[in-house]
């Protein structure tokens, strides 16, 4: 599969039931992009999530979709604030640092996505204060 976006490959994952309440599309299942992180529908994986498609530094398991759906909606902080907080800090529950992942997507040559990682960064540090 590829982004309808950039036409990069996706990251499909199964929605985890503790992330369910804060995927903004009732879906089962999504896909990240590995280039523009756009959050798309997608059918069910056939195999667990290659996170490090995206980057080596993004989590694994059910902390990893977290961060994915997470990610996905750093494209509108005020429209999807609270749901960003509770995944950001569902993934810090599983032993990842949030904020230190999109530090480094923001660093990594791959990831070119219309949002400006470096200041989405910046503001939520202060979100999560």
């Amino acid at each position: 599969m590829t982004c309808p976006e950039c036409a990069a490959p996706l990251v499909a994952f199964t929605v985890p039931d503790d992330v369910a309440a804060h995927v903004p599309e009732e879906s089962a299942s999504l896909a990240l992009c590995s280039r523009c992180l756009a959050l798309v529908a997608s059918p069910p994986p056939t195999g667990a999530p290659e996170f490090d498609r995206v980057s080596e530094a993004f989590p694994e398991g059910d902390a990893g979709a977290a961060m994915a759906v997470g990610v996905g909606l750093l494209d509108s902080l005020a429209l999807h604030r609270t749901d960003i907080e509770a995944l950001f800090s569902f993934v810090e529950a599983n032993g990842y640092d949030p904020l230190l992942v999109v530090d480094r997507l923001a660093r990594q040559g791959s990831i070119q996505t219309p949002i400006d990682l470096d200041r989405r960064r910046h503001q939520l540090e202060q979100l999560m204060e």
